[in-house]
């Protein structure tokens, strides 16, 4: 029987630029796409769930993970750790499910480093910086940042978006409709992809055979 081996879908953005709201609209027209649950040592926020929003270790607990190889990726991010375990993902692509990623720059460096087959990873650029900041500025009225960490942020996203030249695409999100529809083809052009198809060369075996 043929089966289609799942990918791993890598989002990456500055904050601001989409990112959040497209995985969310891809994991709901999705059945078989799971979103990846990172493992971090900071402490849960109020309504946060162990096991769905993160998995909350200790710094003891996550070293230990990180040295006996239970770790796909890992970086430290603001005075905490942040990594994705491997053996859930490892289950769901076996099992024929695309796994999403909401990672930076470096995680997906590690990962380029060790999937590479299995990998696609996708930078979603803001139209402008002006326009980055109006969106940061409208979501702190919400989560109540301050201006400084308004600031911190579009500081820090000028780092990321030069790494966009390490991605397989780029989406520039100037309507957020065609930001997703976007990233909806692009997850069904790779998921077409011949080496993502086990089974397929006994498949045409049995074509080239008549049967």
């Amino acid at each position: 029987m043929m089966q289609r081996r799942g990918l791993m879908y890598v989002l990456s953005s500055p904050s601001g630029a989409g990112k959040t709201t497209i995985t969310r609209e891809l994991l709901n027209k999705n059945e078989d796409v799971v979103v990846s649950v990172s493992a971090t040592t900071r402490q849960r926020r109020a309504g946060e769930v162990h096991g769905k929003d993160y998995f909350f270790v200790t710094t003891e607990q996550f070293r230990t993970m990180v040295e006996n190889g239970e770790m796909l990726e890992h970086a430290k991010v603001f005075d905490h750790y942040y990594g994705t375990p491997r053996e859930p993902v490892e289950s769901a692509l076996q099992s024929g499910k695309d796994v999403l990623f909401d990672i930076d720059w470096q995680g997906t460096q590690q990962l380029t480093e060790i999937a590479r087959d299995d990998l696609v990873t996708v930078f979603i650029l803001p139209p402008s910086c002006a326009e980055l900041e109006k969106r940061l500025r409208n979501r702190a009225k919400d989560t109540l940042e301050s201006e400084e960490q308004i600031k911190g942020r579009m500081s820090k996203a000028a780092d990321e978006m030069s790494h966009y030249s390490e991605y397989d695409y780029v989406i520039i999100n100037t309507d957020i409709t065609l930001a997703i529809k976007k990233a909806q083809l692009i997850l069904e052009g790779e998921r077409l992809k011949r080496r993502r198809i086990q089974g397929l060369s006994e498949f045409v075996r049995n074509l080239k055979n008549g049967l």
